[in-house]
């Protein structure tokens, strides 16, 4: 009988960590990683540089998800997801300057969050840093269950759109369309 239990609890175990941490060699995982340490650069939108809700819209986009540019905008979307109720994908909104919605990330499991923090560019930290912590506002959910389930198992869609992307740049030197400012 103790054997039993023990081998219980130990299965237990392990999906709760598997539950944590759902999101590795994901979709989502996949497009973050490729961005961690990316500086941040006020407006910026591309890999030269991401605001916070620059990358949260880089990101989906890579997800094939369009959400609006600015973090007020992003909060309006979907539906709201108390703490508890967190899955990879939710997006994460804080109060930083006194005035409501004005820093948005992506939580990614395991009670942490990928953003774009002012000092380290883009990075993971934890929802419960004391810094944010006391600026949370709220979540929310804007990625469907069958959206979601899409993500956090089929990781090639990344390196198709990568490719695509590249190949997009290419055709545009080759007709000679000039990068944006943001790009260069």
């Amino acid at each position: 009988m103790r054997k039993v239990s023990v081998l219980l609890l130990s299965l237990a175990l392990l999906l709760l960590f598997q539950v944590g941490s759902a999101f590795a060699d994901s979709k989502l995982d996949d497009a973050v990683d490729k961005l961690i340490g990316i500086r941040y650069k006020t407006n910026g939108t591309t890999t030269a540089g991401f605001d916070c809700s620059g990358f949260t819209q880089y990101v989906f986009k890579k997800l094939g998800i369009d959400i609006p540019r600015d973090s007020r905008s992003q909060a309006k979307r979907g539906e709201k997801i108390a703490v508890p109720d967190l899955r990879a994908g939710d997006l994460v909104f804080f109060n930083t300057n006194g005035k409501g919605v004005s820093h948005v990330g992506i939580y990614v499991g395991d009670g942490k969050f990928a953003h774009s923090s002012l000092s380290k560019g883009i990075t993971i930290t934890a929802l419960s840093d004391k810094y944010y912590v006391k600026r949370y506002l709220f979540a929310r959910r804007i990625i469907d269950t069958d959206t979601y389930q899409e993500i956090a198992t089929d990781p090639e869609a990344i390196a198709e759109a990568d490719a695509a992307e590249t190949s997009s740049a290419d055709e545009s030197l080759v007709i000679g369309t000039n990068a944006s400012a943001d790009e260069q």
